[in-house]
C-alpha cells in the first residue's frame, strides 16, 4: 500500500512539474546539488571546509530541508539525517543516537547549539524535550556519525550534532507563524530583526508549543501532554574589519503531563558570547564563553518490590549551573599546514533535591573539566590531505583522558573524495554511574553507582566515499567498525544480592554502513534515499557478570530506510513526502528481552505561497496507520505515536 501511494504521488508530481518547468519558482527553493556540495561545514575540523572533501561521515540538514519537512521541533527535524536513529517515546520524549546505543539513557552523542553543549552531567545525555529554537532561524544542522573527541571532547563517542543558527543580518524584518491541529495542538513564533547602525544587527523572538496526549495500547489517552515556551535574542556586530562579536541568549519554561496529578517542570536560560579576529593571512582567533542554568523537577513514582511499597512517590529536583570558556587559534602556516589548537575550561555546580526512592550523593557537586587540543591538516599533495591531532582532558572522576585522531582524504577524481579515519573517544562517568542510589537510605538500596567506574572507550575505524556523480546526482557512503571496551554493566553484591551496582563489564563491537543519495529528477523535483545498516555485538567480558546480559545498553534498529520527495508545482505550490521504514528494536528494560515491531511511516506536506511573504501549509504525519510504537518495553502503558494533521500559516515581512 505504501509503495502504491508513493508511485501515485510521484506520477502526479512528475506531470505537474513537466507542465510548470518554465514557471517562476519560489524564492525559497532548495540549494542546487552543486551548491550543496560547496556548503561549508565547521564541525569536523573546527574551521570552514567544503562538504565534498570533508574527511568524516557528515550530513547537513539545511534550513530549507527543515522548512519543507513540516517539523515543529528539533527532534523531528533530526529525522532528516539518515545517519541518526530517532525514536519518539511519547508526546515530549525522544531517543536519539548515532551508530547504536540508543537506550533510555543514551550517552554517546554530543549535541551543541551554537557551540553551547547541551548535555546533562546527570547521565551524560540530552533532555530532548527542553532543546528548542525557532526552526525558521536555524541556518543548518551538521550531523556527524562517528567519533569527534579530538576536537569536541568526551561524550562525542558515536557522533556530534551541531545546531547552527542564522546571523542577525540574515533575519531582518518580522516573521510570524502559528498553527495547530491534532499534534501539535497549538504552536506559534514571533521574531523581529533590525539594525543598530551599519555594523550591528539584532533579533528578538518568542515561541510556544502545546502538544496533546499520545495513546497507550488500548487507545486511551496517555496523559502526557506538553507545554513549552521560550524567548531569546541575538546581536551580531562587526567591531572592525577584522573583529566580530556575537552575543545571544534564551530563557525557557516547560510543563509535562500537565493534566496528570504530578507535573514535570523544566526551565532555564543561557547567555553566550563569541569574539572572533580574522587576519589577512587566513589565521583566526576566537574566544567563546557561555553561562547556562537549568532546572528540572521530575516526579518519581512510588517504588515497589513485588507488591510491597518501599519508598513513597516524590520529586527529584536538579539545578545545574554551567560556566564554559573556550579559546581557539587557527594558524595558516603556508600552503602545506593548517594548524588549529585550543584550550578550554568548564565548571559545573549541580544541586539535587532527592526523591524518597531516587537520589544522588553527594547532593551538591562541583566539577572542573580542563581541556586542550592540537590538530594539523597537512596537504601532502594537491589531492591528498592528512589530519592528525589529539585532545587531552582532565575530569574529576577519572583524571586525564586522551583522544587521538588520524584522518586522510584523497580527491583525485573530479567532484569525488575517498576518506578514511582511525579515532579514539571516551564517554566519561556521569552522576548516575557513580553517585546514584535507588531507593535512598535509610530505606533499602536496590541500585547504586560505583566509585571506581571507568570511562567507556571506543576505537573507531572508518572508510567513506562522497561524490557528485553528475549535475543531478549526489552519493555518499560511510562504513565503520567500532571496538568498545569498559561499557556499563550491572553487577550484584555476592553476599546479599542487592544492591546492584554499575561496573564496566561489557565489551564488543559494532559495524555498519550509511548510504545517502539525492537525485534531481527535474529542476523543481528531487528525490532522496537513505539507508542505514547497523550490526551490534556486545557481550559480557569473560569471567564477569551483567544482570541484563549486555542488552540494556542497546535498543537500535538493524536497518532503516528513508525515501523523500520534494517538489515545487506551478511555481507557488510545494508538495513534500517522507516515507521511512524502521526495523524492529530489541530492548531489555524488563526481566526479558522486549520487542518494538518494525513499522512504516509516511509524512506529507502541501504548502501554498500566497504572495507578500505568506505561506499556508497542511502537514500530515504518521499517515499509514492510526498509531504505532517507536520505543519502549512492552506493557499495557507503553505509549504509541498517533496519526496527526495540522495547519500552519507563516508570514515574512
Amino acid at each position: 500500500m505504501a509503495a502504491l501511494v508513493w508511485v501515485l504521488l510521484g506520477a502526479w508530481a512528475h506531470g505537474a512539474l513537466a507542465q510548470s518547468a518554465d514557471t517562476t519558482t519560489s524564492n525559497l527553493k532548495s540549494l542546487s546539488l552543486d551548491q550543496l556540495m560547496d556548503v561549508e561545514v565547521t564541525s569536523v575540523s573546527r574551521h570552514a571546509e567544503k562538504l565534498l572533501t570533508t574527511a568524516s561521515a557528515i550530513q547537513v540538514i539545511t534550513r530549507e530541508d527543515i522548512r519543507r519537512s513540516g517539523a515543529t521541533s528539533i527532534p523531528e527535524a533530526l529525522r532528516l539525517a539518515d545517519n541518526l536513529e530517532v525514536a519518539q517515546k511519547n508526546s515530549h520524549d525522544w531517543a536519539i543516537s548515532a551508530r547504536g546505543f540508543n537506550t533510555a539513557l543514551a550517552n554517546k552523542l554530543l549535541v551543541m547549539i551554537d557551540g553551547r553543549t547541551v548535555y546533562t552531567p546527570l547521565f551524560s545525555g540530552v533532555f530532548w524535550d527542553v532543546q528548542d529554537y525557532p526552526l525558521e532561524d536555524i541556518e543548518r544542522i551538521e550531523v556527524i556519525s562517528g567519533p569527534g573527541g579530538t576536537l569536541w571532547g568526551a561524550n562525542a563517542v558515536n557522533g556530534v550534532i551541531n545546531i547552527i543558527t542564522r546571523k542577525s543580518s540574515d533575519t531582518q524584518g518580522a516573521y510570524v507563524e502559528g498553527g495547530g491541529g491534532g499534534q501539535p495542538q497549538e504552536f506559534g513564533t514571533v521574531r523581529y530583526g533590525d539594525s543598530l547602525g551599519e555594523a550591528t544587527q539584532f533579533r528578538v523572538y518568542g515561541k510556544y508549543l502545546d502538544d496533546g496526549d499520545e495513546s497507550i495500547a488500548n487507545g486511551s489517552a496517555a496523559q502526557d501532554s506538553w507545554h513549552q515556551a521560550q524567548g531569546g535574542f541575538r546581536l551580531d556586530s562587526m567591531l572592525s574589519p577584522e573583529d566580530s562579536l556575537s552575543v545571544h541568549g534564551d530563557i525557557r519554561e516547560g510543563r509535562e503531563n500537565e493534566e496528570a496529578e504530578d507535573t514535570e517542570r523544566t526551565g532555564g536560560g543561557n547567555l553566550v558570547g563569541q569574539w572572533t579576529h580574522q587576519s589577512e593571512d587566513g589565521s583566526q582567533i576566537s574566544l567563546q564563553s557561555y553561562y547556562d542554568r537549568t532546572h528540572l523537577a521530575d516526579p518519581v513514582p512510588e517504588t515497589f518490590i513485588g507488591d510491597v511499597p518501599i519508598a513513597p512517590a516524590g520529586f527529584l529536583k536538579d539545578d545545574l549551573t554551567t560556566l564554559d570558556v573556550d579559546f581557539q587559534d587557527q594558524l595558516q602556516t603556508g600552503s602545506v599546514h593548517h594548524l588549529i589548537w585550543g584550550v578550554g575550561y568548564r565548571f559545573t555546580h549541580d544541586v539535587v533535591q532527592n526523591a524518597p526512592g531516587l537520589g544522588f550523593f553527594p547532593t551538591t557537586l562541583n566539577q572542573d573539566l580542563y581541556s586542550a587540543f592540537l590538530q594539523d591538516e597537512i596537504a601532502l599533495r594537491s589531492d591528498v590531505s592528512l589530519i592528525v591531532g589529539s585532545k587531552v582532558e582532565h575530569n574529576d572522576y577519572t583524571g586525564f583522558q586522551y583522544e587521538p585522531n588520524l584522518r586522510m582524504t584523497w580527491s583525485g577524481w573530479q567532484n569525488q573524495a575517498l576518506w578514511g579515519a582511525v579515532s579514539r573517544a571516551v564517554r566519561d562517568p556521569s552522576r548516575i554511574d557513580e553517585d546514584l542510589k535507588e531507593a535512598t537510605p535509610p530505606m533499602l538500596v536496590i541500585l547504586e553507582g560505583a566509585a571506581d567506574f571507568r570511562s567507556e572507550e571506543v576505537i573507531a575505524y572508518e572508510l567513506g566515499y562522497r561524490a557528485q556523480l553528475d549535475a543531478r546526482t549526489v552519493l555518499t557512503l560511510s562504513t565503520y567498525f567500532n571496538d568498545y571496551n569498559d561499557v556499563r554493566s550491572t553487577s550484584f553484591t555476592p553476599a546479599t544480592l542487592i544492591p546492584f551496582f554499575f561496573q564496566n563489564n561489557l565489551e564488543g563491537h559494532t559495524a555498519g554502513a550509511e548510504l545517502s543519495g539525492t537525485y534531481q529528477v527535474l529542476d523543481n523535483w528531487s528525490l532522496h534515499l537513505g539507508y542505514d545498516l547497523l550490526q551490534e555485538h556486545l557481550h559480557v567480558k569473560p569471567g564477569q557478570f551483567d544482570l541484563d546480559d549486555a542488552l540494556n545498553e542497546t535498543s537500535d534498529p538493524q536497518q532503516q530506510v528513508a525515501l523523500r520527495s520534494s517538489a515545487t508545482l506551478f511555481g507557488n505550490l510545494e508538495f513534500d513526502n517522507a516515507l521511512r521504514w524502521v526495523d524492529r528494536l530489541v530492548t531489555n528494560n524488563g526481566p526479558t528481552a522486549g520487542i518494538v515491531p518494525s513499522y512504516f511511516s509516511l509524512d506529507t506536506r502541501l504548502a501554498w505561497h500566497l504572495g507578500r511573504g505568506i505561506e499556508l501549509s497542511l502537514v500530515g504525519q504518521n499517515l499509514l496507520q492510526p498509531r504505532h510504537v517507536e520505543y519502549g518495553y512492552p506493557s499495557a502503558l507503553r505509549e504509541q505515536i498517533d496519526r496527526s494533521l495540522y495547519a500552519k500559516l507563516a508570514w515574512r515581512f
